[in-house]
């Protein structure tokens, strides 16, 4: 896949936010007056859900005296922390910095609560030092602008029982027509390869990014969603068949069944992102020792294109009066070799700077991996994911609209392009009540 057709998806996240932002009279995002040294020492708050944050910040407060950073932990985001987040900007007591999932930026953006850091010499100059689409996911298609510091990212590839498939003779698929054939051979033997995410609508989201598609576009003035463009259909079709022939189990993930079908073999891979390292390491614990990581499955022999899932940025909020210090910190946190070895090593945090993908904890062998030096199947994979993919800037509706209409398909009703196809009018719906312009 060619990654460089176009800056689409950046330009299509800054329209979104644009649009909505001239029919609403919101700025969107604040440009900080200046951004200046203060005089005397700084204390800054910062709210995450990173484990291990706290002795990341440690390091940073032992060597900035006069830029102290208290940190505040909270659930994820989608838990609970954006709304957090949300009621103290109203509330004009939000924390000078915040971890704000790529998808998650365009909403606070349209609500005014970041900060533009393009005023900031020293984060407009680090723009080459991270992978080019992370960057696209927080300019949001401006030149001159930057909402937030990219932290991590997650490239998604196959995370499979190495043993399993080698005792039952079933090659390692490369190919999505190979991973069913593989499917019948593994249901063959009363386990599943794998379970499809009815709730977690971002694995969705990963397959389509991977299969070229992309959800929001914008042609200078009006939006256009496309939740059933042909790659989203493409492989809407493909997991419903798996459904249908019963090669896939369907338990909610993130549960203890869903660990339980991990741990005891009763499904053999995932098609997750790098972070999915430490969600399998921590469910599965039996079975260390016996997965491996490859290449995700293409849908033509020979291709490479990888999709992403998840990934998150450090961004300062609006109401923030230390913007020069606070993206000081953002940019430390995000592109320092120790703080990034420290991340990875706490919360398997896969680094958005392309010198971080060198880092050498990240060329070392796994242990619950068999040994394998698994990160570099995701510096390959990170190479290959498009910049073309947008989120828009009522992610959280469409997800909870598409993720109803997943779980009604699991169940037998309906269909998921169905599911995409209700998500589709639903996210049009949103985007008029919010007066954003938009086609349909």
């Amino acid at each position: 896949m060619n990654l460089k057709r176009t800056a689409v998806a950046a330009a299509v996240l800054s329209a979104v936010v644009l649009s909505g932002c001239s029919s609403t009279g919101s700025e969107g995002g604040s440009a900080a007056a200046s951004c200046a040294p203060a005089e005397g020492k700084v204390d800054l708050s910062f709210t995450s859900w990173i484990p291990g944050i706290e002795e990341v910040v440690d390091v940073w407060n032992k060597e900035n005296p006069d830029i102290q950073v208290k940190v505040q932990t909270g659930p994820n985001g989608n838990s609970g922390t954006y709304q957090n987040f949300f009621n103290q900007l109203k509330a004009g007591n939000a924390p000078d910095l915040g971890q704000i999932e790529y998808d998650a930026l365009p909403n606070f953006r349209v609500q005014n609560g970041l900060m533009d850091l393009g005023v900031c010499d020293d984060v407009m100059a680090a723009k080459d030092d991270f992978v080019d689409w992370t960057w696209g996911q927080v300019s949001l298609g401006e030149s001159d602008s930057v909402y937030a510091v990219p932290q991590d990212s997650g490239p998604m590839a196959m995370f499979y029982r190495a043993d399993l498939f080698e005792q039952n003779g079933i090659a390692i698929p490369t190919t999505w027509a190979e991973y069913k054939e593989a499917a019948k051979k593994v249901r063959a033997t009363g386990a599943y390869i794998t379970n499809f995410s009815q709730g977690d609508i971002n694995q969705f989201a990963g397959f389509v990014w991977q299969a070229g598609g992309s959800w929001f576009n914008n042609d200078g003035s009006d939006w256009t969603v496309d939740l059933t463009d042909p790659a989203s259909k493409k492989v809407a079709d493909y997991w419903q068949d798996l459904i249908d022939e019963d090669l896939v189990s369907t338990v909610p993930t993130w549960t203890t069944e869903w660990d339980n079908a991990y741990n005891s073999s009763a499904a053999w891979t995932w098609n997750s992102a790098v972070w999915g390292a430490n969600s399998i390491a921590s469910g599965a614990p039996d079975t260390a020792g016996k997965w491996a990581v490859a290449k995700a499955p293409q849908w033509e022999a020979g291709d490479s294109a990888a999709g992403n899932w998840g990934g998150s940025s450090t961004a300062v909020f609006t109401g923030s009066k230390h913007p020069y210090e606070a993206s000081k910190f953002a940019l430390w946190l995000n592109t320092s070799d120790e703080a990034l070895t420290m991340l990875n090593k706490s919360a398997n945090i896969y680094p958005a700077t392309k010198e971080g993908l060198n880092l050498p904890v990240l060329k070392e062998g796994v242990d619950f991996y068999g040994g394998q030096p698994i990160y570099d199947v995701f510096a390959e994979a990170s190479s290959e994911v498009s910049e073309d993919f947008a989120w828009g800037p009522t992610m959280t509706q469409t997800y909870n609209e598409v993720s109803d209409g997943f779980k009604a398909a699991v169940s037998g009703d309906g269909t998921l392009l169905d599911a995409l196809t209700k998500g589709q009018s639903a996210t049009i719906d949103a985007l008029k009540a919010q007066s954003i312009p938009v086609k349909e």
